[in-house]
Order: C-alpha cells, then structure tokens, then sequence
C-alpha cells in the first residue's frame, strides 16, 4: 500500500468514523465514507489489547497485504477505517481476507 492510500492525520480517522456508515463482523469493525478524491484510501486502527508492538504491527502488514491484493486503488473513491478486533487472531490469513473481502464486497468495492 502505497503512502498517498493510507490515512494518517487523526481528524480524517474521526471524520471518516462519524460521518461514514459502519460495517461490523467479528473479526473488523469497518468505518467507510466517500472522498472527494480519486483515490481509495484505508486507515488501521489496532489496539494494545491485541498484543504488544510486535502484534500489532504484523496484524497492520497482513491486513495491508489483504487489501493489496484485493481493492483497486484508483477506481474507487472511498476512505476506508478498519478498526481490528480480538477474534481476528483466533482466525487464519485466510478466513480473514475472506472476511475482509465480503465487508468490502458490501460497500461496492471488490467483486
């Protein structure tokens, strides 16, 4: 995922949180409104109550991966926040990215 797909700036997590819908599974709590640009981009939230830094941070590379492979950055125009849960680490890679893909697939982005 490239830099320019990602949000960082705290005011557009909390824009994108209260002004978007929500999608919720027990693995993601997904947050999602349009943009004026022309460019998709994500935001991930993942708690200490995950794990520590090490955890954290491989859960935000596997779902970065996830995305990757699955959303077409420039043909949407969409800021995504994908809040991660407990139960996501009781789950394998791939029952996630299915999980992911139908919550996305629901919004309209992935087939």
């Amino acid at each position: 995922m490239k830099a320019i797909n990602r949000i960082k700036a705290n005011e557009e997590f909390v824009l994108t949180v209260r002004k978007g819908k929500t999608l919720k599974s027990p693995s993601y709590v997904v947050h999602f409104k349009k943009n004026e640009l022309n460019i998709c981009r994500i935001g991930l939230s993942v708690s200490k109550k995950l794990g520590n830094a090490v955890t954290r941070n491989r859960v935000k590379r596997q779902i970065r991966a996830m995305c990757n492979s699955l959303i077409d950055y420039s043909a949407y125009t969409f800021d995504i926040v994908i809040i991660v849960r407990e139960q996501f680490l009781k789950e394998s890679f791939e029952s996630n990215k299915i999980t992911l893909k139908n919550i996305l697939s629901e919004i309209g982005i992935t087939e």
